[in-house]
């Protein structure tokens, strides 16, 4: 007859453990009957041991031995018989450096040799042994007497029955029968629980239905376009998929260590791990910006997942960045509505000569404007950028002013990451330049070549900085403005900042500027084209937008008051 080995999970776990627990009992019955009669004796050397140690320990005991002669009814001998009932020990017999007894269960034996050699304790040596004496097989202890100065002036050996620990090794056989049958019959009880209990949670699949599963599964978790990370109760990584080790820099080795052995510490580690409360937290991993949210598990774990916000984040800047043009450009209208009007009285007041020289003026001012940023700044893109912070700079009222120092050639390998740095400068200075009153806003940049190395510096007329927050502006998430559902969240561009200026190898930090403000230094190794090289880069290798801006027309520019020349 054939013993089918059953398919169902459930089964196969209550069949696994009942032969399993079936082997421990008796394994563990077997191999704890076969050291129990060693340990039984260790136990009753360590007791005689002890009860030797502590009668030694007397120093009354010591000063009679050196001062009064052995008899039956001495001291020595009353002191003795008075630990050994307190103890229950065989014996404690006392001796003297010779060998010779001032103590025993037997007081004949007082006066006489003792029938094992003293000579290894007499030296200064700790004895547990079983051995047979004038009282039988017992299990002792022999230590040395000393005096007060530390000589020996004895030894003190205590003996315990060894039919004792005999009859403790026979007792203890039906109650470790009883404890293991008990044992074994809790353990088939859990068993018959544990199946059951897996029998509803896998609902009655068999084995290779949860192959499959597991199969769908990783397929599932590794094909979608979205970050899942998972943690266990400990907080060690169980899983990544593809795209969080994407988005985060992982690897496979990463599963089974801590979070905080495989990211370096900052918000996006501290999102990962719980330690930031909150739903749709951001977070930056190299130079991404991600959507994080972590839901805890039933066995006390975590689910992190992770969108990247990246391109919708840039998207939301350049809206910010059109709506602010627009809003200037509304200013414009304004301004030029003026404008036409002082035109129109000059010509109806028939001062053909002062209208005239008007406009001139106007036209003159507003295209050397625009002319100095293009002419110190080459790159189509940065310029572009500078004109139309300008323009949003005098719509709210402050100078955006080009440091004489500034002069960048038309070399830069990556010009969108020179935007978004000069961007997220010149967004906080003029934030933080509209805070300051009682002083001429204005935020001053500076761009330079030093080699192949770009410098970017934009300085404020803002309240500064104070030192010990230098660091922490550039945190991620952290900001001193309150989030609104406009600003799609505070504390990013300072922090996309530093990290696009250490992905290149730089540094981004932040010093006080002289007569107050604050002055913001980034630096970019490698963001410009060796000399020579720029020219001969072709339109192809350019970003789109600079290649349009290369191919056609120059564009219409904005002077640093924000109106066409």
């Amino acid at each position: 007859m054939r013993i089918h080995w059953p398919r169902r999970v459930f089964a196969q776990v209550l069949t696994a453990q009942l032969a399993i627990t079936t082997g421990v009992m008796v394994l563990a019955t077997g191999l704890f009957l076969a050291p129990l009669s060693h340990a039984l004796d260790d136990q009753a050397m360590r007791r005689a041991l002890a009860i030797a140690e502590t009668t030694a320990a007397d120093p009354d005991l010591a000063r009679n031995v050196e001062a009064t002669a052995p008899a039956p009814r001495g001291p020595v001998q009353t002191t003795a018989e008075r630990i050994r009932r307190a103890t229950g020990a065989l014996y404690i017999v006392v001796m003297d450096t010779r060998g010779v007894r001032w103590s025993h269960t037997n007081v004949a034996e007082i006066g006489h040799h003792v029938s094992t050699d003293p000579s290894r304790t007499l030296a200064g040596q700790e004895v547990r042994q079983i051995d047979t004496g004038t009282l039988g097989r017992s299990a002792r202890a022999k230590v040395p007497l000393r005096d007060d100065g530390g000589d020996i002036v004895g030894a003190v050996s205590v003996g315990i029955a060894y039919d004792s620990v005999h009859g403790l090794l026979l007792s203890a056989i039906p109650g470790l029968l009883r404890y293991a049958g008990a044992a074994l019959a809790a353990g088939v009880l859990a068993a018959v629980v544990v199946a059951r209990s897996l029998r509803r949670r896998t609902h009655g699949v068999a084995t290779a239905d949860i192959s499959a599963l597991l199969d769908e599964r990783e397929a599932m978790l590794h094909g979608i376009r979205e970050g899942v990370v998972a943690f266990d109760r400990r907080g060690r990584i169980r899983l990544v998929n593809d795209e969080a080790g994407r988005l985060l820099g992982l690897d496979a080795g990463a599963a089974g260590r801590d979070l905080d052995e495989v990211l370096p510490p900052g918000r996006t580690t501290d999102v990962l791990a719980g330690r930031v409360a909150g739903g749709d937290l951001l977070a930056i991993s190299g130079g991404r910006v991600l959507v994080a949210n972590r839901v805890p598990t039933r066995d006390g774990g975590a689910v992190v997942t992770l969108r990247d916000r990246t391109e919708l984040e840039l998207l939301g800047r350049e809206l910010d960045s059109t709506q602010g043009l627009l809003d200037a450009l509304r200013a414009q209208d304004h301004e030029h509505a003026n404008q036409l009007h002082t035109v129109r009285g000059l010509l109806e007041l028939g001062r053909y000569d002062m209208a005239v020289e008007f406009v001139a003026e106007v036209a003159s001012a507003h295209r050397a404007s625009a002319e100095q940023i293009a002419e110190r700044v080459h790159d189509p893109l940065l310029s572009a950028l500078l004109v139309g912070k300008a323009a949003i700079a005098a719509e709210r009222g402050v100078s955006l002013r080009v440091s004489p120092a500034t002069l960048l050639p038309d070399a830069v390998v990556d010009p969108r990451d020179l935007v978004t740095v000069l961007g997220n400068l010149i967004d906080n200075a003029l934030d933080a330049t509209a805070e300051r009153r009682g002083v001429e806003p204005f935020v001053e940049v500076e761009l330079r070549a030093e080699g192949t190395t770009a410098v970017v510096r934009v300085s404020d007329t803002g309240p500064g900085v104070a030192p010990e927050m230098r660091e922490r502006i550039f945190a991620e998430g952290w900001s001193t403005k309150r989030a609104t559902v406009a600003s799609r969240g505070r504390g990013i561009g300072l922090a996309l900042v530093r990290r696009l200026s250490e992905r290149y190898g730089g540094m981004a930090r932040v010093t006080a500027r002289a007569g107050g403000g604050a002055v913001f230094t980034v630096v970019l190794p490698e963001a410009l084209a060796p000399e020579g090289l720029a020219h001969a880069l072709p339109l192809s290798a350019l970003h789109p937008r600079q290649t349009a801006l290369r191919a056609g027309p120059p564009p219409r520019q904005l002077t640093a008051t924000g109106e066409s020349p």
